[in-house]
């Protein structure tokens, strides 16, 4: 049986997109499957069908904890059984690379975002461009390289000159709940709460929808200050939920009116995100508004399942909203047939593909 370890800097309790991989490697292709991450104060216990193991740090964030995760990763490669090593964003490659190659392993790089391109890093440009040097120096040590979407594929394929494949973050497949909705229009965000997400521009929107409730799930690095900010404009119609399980996450959007995705255009990773999010806003039946930009107008004009935004200004957004919650009901069919063809049930079948070639 061929065991594989995939990595991750995060604590494994969100990560939709390495839970389905997992999940499918374990059960479809019948492989040892770890997942290893890291341990934070606040981690959830996690149930899986998989192996997890959380590695415990002193360092959080900064270069610090990228320096010593790499290592510790690098050494718990090096001293366990492995088959196929694979690398999940750039923040874990350094030390996956250097493993795969000592032990002369398979190194698969799954690459979730254009990671030179986030909003953290833009306008930072000599920690930019250390990720850079990084990236194009183990972006050699990789056999197997793919990402969520083709413009992001293309992109790594003409700087790189490697062939990139395309494994799409959708949903796994759910049935239409029959739950009572929220009896307030209810508005919901799922996702991490990082700069460039809309999340602020969510925040103004709501003092004009006074008799509408925002949802948000999820935690990050503007978790505090978006907080103070809604506390600040007296926002009592806005819920900040935090963490929410897989499990409980369906049901919750169910509960809801429209999805909302309003990423902003800081970088080329937001200019051609496809975020997991709106195909979980699908599965859950809702129409989505999401922003004017490439990957997320491709699925508005590809289904039919919701708008985008004609405007950023809160008090037009808000009218919008209105306008669409209105005939949210003319979206229900275009969503059922989005919702069965938009599923990691078919999606599965190139990463497994990519794994037995």
């Amino acid at each position: 049986m061929k065991r594989v370890i995939l990595c991750v800097t995060n604590d494994l309790s969100t990560d939709q997109r390495v839970h389905k991989i997992a999940t499918t490697l374990s059960k479809k292709l019948e492989y040892e499957v770890l997942l290893v991450g890291r341990k934070l104060k606040q981690s959830p216990l996690i149930k899986r069908d998989y192996t997890t193991k959380r590695l415990k740090l002193v360092f959080t964030k900064g270069p610090l904890f990228y320096f010593f995760f790499n290592f510790r990763l690098f050494l718990f490669l090096l001293f366990n059984k492995v088959d196929i090593i694979v690398s999940n964003d750039l923040d874990t490659l350094p030390g996956s690379a250097m493993a795969a190659k000592i032990k002369r392993k398979r190194l698969f790089y799954d690459s979730h975002e254009l990671f030179t391109e986030v909003p953290e890093l833009i306008h930072r440009k000599r920690v930019q461009r250390i990720w850079e040097k990084l990236e194009r120096k183990y972006i050699k040590c990789v056999d197997e390289f793919y990402t969520v979407c083709k413009p992001i594929a293309d992109l790594y394929t003409e700087k790189y000159g490697k062939k990139v494949k395309v494994v799409r973050n959708v949903s796994l497949k759910k049935d239409s709940l029959q739950i009572e909705k929220y009896e307030k229009p209810t508005l919901i965000y799922q996702g991490a709460l990082n700069l460039g997400r809309g999340i602020d521009l969510m925040i103004d929107t709501m003092a004009f929808l006074p008799n509408y409730q925002l949802i948000i799930v999820g935690k990050g690095d503007l978790e505090k200050e978006l907080k103070v900010k809604a506390q600040k404009l007296g926002a009592n119609n806005i819920d900040f939920k935090g963490y929410v399980s897989f499990e409980e996450l369906h049901e919750l959007t169910s509960r809801a009116h429209i999805g909302l995705s309003w990423e902003e255009n800081l970088g080329l990773n937001y200019y051609y995100a496809l975020p997991n999010k709106v195909f979980d806003y699908i599965q859950a039946r809702i129409p989505v508004l999401v922003s004017n930009l490439p990957g997320l107008k491709s699925i508005i004009e590809e289904h039919g399942v919701g708008e985008m935004l004609n405007n950023r200004t809160p008090e037009k957004i808000g009218a919008q909203i209105e306008r669409l919650f209105e005939k949210r009901h003319t979206f229900d069919d275009a969503l059922k047939n989005a919702a069965r063809e938009l599923i990691w049930e078919k999606e599965q079948e190139i990463l497994i593909d990519i794994y037995t070639s």
